[in-house]
């Protein structure tokens, strides 16, 4: 089973992604941003969150998961940045919502989540 960018694409309008990118595993703003995500599983949940670890030549979906999938193409496309570390927020509709060098915290992500207008959407339907 080829799994790879196109894997992506299976959540378009179903998910949201963050996209944590890293030259490795070891890479301390990668594991800082883990731990900072782990913090409120129900939020990410309640969000339609679904977290994608991608390294050179790997990834893995899931916070939990240590379950490598061997694939180059999610990094090539999504590695912007010069640094060793980047977090991407892709929304319902597959855009890039954020694109940070820096670890985010769960406020700032839920924050910007919360403004778009479909999760407003959301918000009022489950009232």
């Amino acid at each position: 089973m080829a799994v790879n960018a196109q894997d992506i694409k299976d959540f378009q309008w179903k998910n949201r992604l963050v996209l944590i990118i890293a030259e490795d595993k070891e890479n301390q703003s990668f594991q800082k941003q883990l731990a900072e995500l782990q913090k409120d599983q129900d939020g990410l949940k309640e969000r339609k969150l679904i977290i994608y670890k991608i390294l050179p030549g790997k990834f893995s979906k899931g916070l939990e998961s240590e379950t490598w999938e061997n694939d180059s193409v999610l990094y090539q496309k999504y590695k912007t940045n010069a640094s060793g570390f980047q977090v991407l927020l892709l929304g319902l509709d597959g855009g890039i919502k954020l694109d940070q060098s820096e670890i985010i915290s769960l406020k700032k992500l839920f924050n910007t989540i919360d403004s778009m207008p479909m999760r407003q959407a959301e918000m009022r339907k489950t009232r």
